[in-house]
Formats: C-alpha cells, structure tokens, sequence
C-alpha cells in the first residue's frame, strides 16, 4: 500500500472516530437528562452505559493512536479497560434483545424475560469487575514480562525463547479467552434471534399476517441493531492480529484495518439513535431548529 492510500485511511479512520463520538456523546446527554426525572428502562440503560463506554474508547483510540505516530508512547491500561467493559455492554444489549424479544416456549426464556430487566444494573456493574481485573491480569503479566527482559533484576537472564514462551503459553492464551468469551456470548444472542424471526416468519405465512406485525418489526429492528456481526467479527479478528503480533499485516494494512473495525461500532451508534423514540424525538428536534436558524439567517 502506498503512502498516499495510508494517508487516505488515515484521514477516514479519524474523521469516523469524531463521528462515532459526537453520536455517543449525543445519546449520553439525552439519556443522561431523561435519567434525572425518572429511572431508565433497562434497555436505555444499557445503550446510556454502552454509549458512555464507547465515548471513551474512541477517545483512547484516538489518543494512543496520536501519541504512537508521535512516538510519544502507547498505553494499554485505559484501552484495556474500556474496550473490555465495551465488549461485555455489547454483550448485555444483544442479550437483551435476544431474551426480550424471541418467541421460545422455553421455560428457561420466560425466567429470563422475568429476571433480565432487575437483574441489569449486576450485570452492568460486573462488566465494571470483568473490565478491572482483565487490567489487572494485563498489567500483572507485562510485569512479569518486563522483568524478564530487564537485565537489572533477577529474571533478566532469560533468553528471549523463555520470553517468547511465557507470552505464547500464558499470556496470549489468557487474552484470546478474555476475549472469545464475550464474543461468543455475542454470537449465540444474534443466532438465537435470527433463528426466532425464522420461526416467526413460518407463524406469518400460517396466520398471514403482515410484514407490520409488531412481533416482526421488533425481531427486524434488533437484528438492524446488532447487525454489525460482520464490523464486530472484525473487531474481534482486529484485537487477536494485535495479541499474536502480526506486524507486517499491520505496517501495510493497519490504517485500513482500523478504518473498517471502527465502521462498524460507528454505523451501530447510528442505528441505536434512529432505533430509539427518545433519541430519534430530540435529533429531530434539533435538526428542525439548525434549519429554522439557517432560513432566518439567510432571508
């Protein structure tokens, strides 16, 4: 790739980073406002927090990115943090979906169309604990690293085979578990939804109902809404090339790997705004004032 394209997906990733955190930001200010005068449902309060997290992350991503291609230095700990409590808020919200909307007549899934909404707030705040020890686990293990490579500690006479097999047998293993745990938790959520507007479908050519149904309008609007299983697939593939340290896919290729992963979290913002009645309600709103200013400024 030449520096020319480089400069092009550079440009692009950058610019969709500021996108994605004007729409987070905006759903965290609306949702944040509406929050003061009542409770939020449990849905809305899975998108304010999951919002919130991603604020944050394409922040980091921006910040580390910046401060690599100023070799200023590249810190892990935030990242780690905020892209594992983002992974798990993900996770919540198609579990959500998945619980509240599919159609099985199993009796485990109307314990949890019970449970799932009172039982959010512990599942937000153990996203909070996975996300804190997962840092904990990173940073014990590149201390453990850093010692052995340090010639002034007791550990620094290890050859760089011991090093490389502490990171492949322990410390790569241990991330790629971190993080197939929640995609995969992900996965089954999407497959069990998709199978459910399957089973729905069937029930619509019997009873001839309409693509109106609401029953069909909700499976299709939640499968819109985590659609992003391909972006978020990526993003998944993105953490692992970064964990085994394939270096010369990313020196070619990483300004446009990083351009397509994000796309995705991005283009899921905007459809968590245009899903959402409240979020939907207020852009407008603000959109019909923007072009009221504009018309009194030029007449």
């Amino acid at each position: 790739m030449s520096s020319s394209h480089a400069l092009i997906f550079m440009v692009i990733f950058f610019l969709e980073l500021l996108a994605a955190m004007l729409q987070n930001g905006f759903m965290v200010t609306v949702l944040g406002m509406v929050s003061v005068v009542r409770v939020l449902p449990a849905g809305d309060m899975i998108v304010a927090f999951l919002a919130a997290s991603r604020f944050c992350l394409h922040g980091v991503v921006i910040l580390n990115n910046l401060l690599t291609f100023s070799e200023i230095g590249y810190y892990q700990i935030p990242w780690n943090f905020i892209s594992t409590l983002t992974s798990w808020l993900t996770v919540w919200l198609a579990v959500f979906y998945c619980v509240k909307i599919t159609v099985f007549s199993y009796p485990v899934f109307f314990w949890l169309k019970w449970r799932i909404s009172r039982s959010m707030p512990r599942l937000l705040l153990g996203s909070l604990v996975l996300a804190g020890l997962r840092v904990i686990s990173s940073a014990t293990g590149t201390r453990i690293l850093m010692q052995m490579l340090s010639p002034q500690s007791s550990q620094g006479n290890s050859t760089l085979a011991e090093v490389q097999s502490f990171y492949w047998s322990l410390i790569l293993p241990h991330t790629v578990l971190t993080w197939l745990i929640p995609f995969f938790l992900f996965l089954v959520s999407m497959l069990l939804l998709m199978f459910s507007l399957y089973q729905h479908w069937g029930q619509m050519r019997e009873h001839r109902l309409g693509a109106c149904d609401p029953s069909t309008q909700a499976h299709t609007m939640a499968l819109k809404s985590p659609y992003f299983l391909v972006f978020y697939t990526s993003y998944f593939l993105s953490l692992i090339i970064v964990a085994i340290k394939i270096t010369v896919f990313q020196s070619h290729w990483y300004w446009a790997w990083e351009m397509v992963t994000y796309a995705g979290i991005c283009l899921h913002s905007n459809i968590l705004v245009l899903s959402s009645p409240k979020l939907r309600k207020v852009l407008k709103t603000m959109l019909w004032k923007a072009l009221d200013k504009g018309w009194s400024v030029s007449s």
